[in-house]
């Protein structure tokens, strides 16, 4: 079975990781672009021969596409998925699901009256080092999980994108709307919800606009900084460091405290996943490297998308997993800007 596939948005996650991916997928025979910027479309059309849809309704209204990737910015997030869904199509949205819970909860609601798949693009969770932390966690090889700390930073995304200047979209407060956390931190509060089968559930912070700037030399809208204080469910305790302001080398780190020793992933250049056993034993597992802006690897969620699809089964990375992680970063926000501590309710998730 072949499937064909859209892709709304041809910015850099577009170029770098969707395109490629399904381009390398046998099950997926053509890609269908579409931008608001017809020659970035263009460009992707002709790099991987695929075609380009005129508009965003002629890509949903076109009945040999099964699935479409909403690669747009942050606040078309809630529009464009869920015409998608609705229109009929298969859907695998990009981080964050969206910008408010309202808009979150339309996108699976969507879901569920179309009955077909959504799955968000948290792509921590498809890593090597990251699944098999997972697995020496959940046999509990190291004990209890006792506390952590994780930490994601690099130079910005004005570095990364497609527009490489400090106009990029990821600095405005209408578009980027949660700044490096919704950009960086929301991926690690999803991974720990899916390292430890745990969720956060109390938090407290502080941010800070603290070096980029706009064009006019003006502090950016939006956060640049975030150091969040994280307490789960199981009351393990830890710390969060989001940063856009890493200058010279990125840090995607996480370690993991446990009564019987200590888990450090990708916290070595040379080891992705370090095990330190209470009596100091060592073990060491080169797995593979995680990836960076410049070094730009398969991430594994398109094929695994694309086998939800033809399977038939549920993705590894739900809407509604992606509104609890969406829930708890919001009440980053406010505990920042309130300084104060923020409980977060609701139901576990399934992680």
């Amino acid at each position: 079975m072949k499937l064909k596939a859209g892709i709304i948005g041809c910015g850099s996650i577009t170029k770098f990781r969707h395109a490629p991916e399904y381009a390398a997928n046998p099950f997926v025979e053509e890609i269908v672009f579409y931008d608001r910027n017809p020659e970035r479309a263009e460009l992707l059309a002709s790099q991987y021969a695929g075609s380009v849809a005129a508009s965003l309704d002629d890509l949903i209204a076109d009945p040999t596409i099964d699935m479409i990737s909403d690669c747009s910015s942050n606040e078309f997030h809630h529009i464009n998925s869920v015409k998608a869904l609705l229109g009929g199509k298969h859907v695998l949205c990009e981080k964050p699901i969206s910008l408010t819970l309202e808009g979150a909860e339309q996108i699976v609601q969507a879901q569920k009256t179309s009955n077909k798949k959504l799955m968000i693009d948290h792509n921590q969770r498809f890593t090597k080092a990251h699944q098999k932390a997972r697995q020496l966690i959940k046999r509990k090889e190291l004990g209890e999980v006792l506390t952590f700390k994780t930490s994601f930073g690099h130079g910005g995304p004005e570095l990364w994108g497609i527009n490489k200047t400090n106009t990029t979209w990821f600095f405005s407060k209408d578009r980027s709307g949660l700044g490096v956390a919704g950009d960086l931190g929301i991926h690690k509060i999803d991974l720990l919800h899916y390292l430890l089968d745990d969720e956060i559930q109390q938090v407290s912070a502080f941010q800070g606009t603290l070096d980029k700037t706009t064009v006019t030399g003006e502090p950016i809208e939006v956060c640049d900084n975030l150091v969040c204080t994280l307490k789960t469910a199981k009351g393990r305790i830890g710390t969060g460091a989001f940063s856009w302001t890493y200058y010279g080398e990125e840090d995607n780190s996480t370690i993991i405290y446990l009564t019987g020793g200590i888990l450090k992933i990708y916290h070595d250049s040379e080891y992705p996943l370090i095990v330190v056993e209470k009596d100091g034993a060592m073990a060491k597992y080169q797995l593979e490297t995680i990836q960076t802006n410049d070094n730009q690897t398969s991430s594994g969620v398109i094929d695994s998308f694309v086998n939800s699809i033809l399977h038939e089964h549920e993705p590894p990375v739900t809407g509604e997993d992606a509104l609890v992680s969406l829930k708890v970063i919001l009440a980053i926000m406010e505990a920042a800007e309130t300084e104060s501590i923020v409980h977060i309710s609701g139901p576990m998730s399934k992680v």
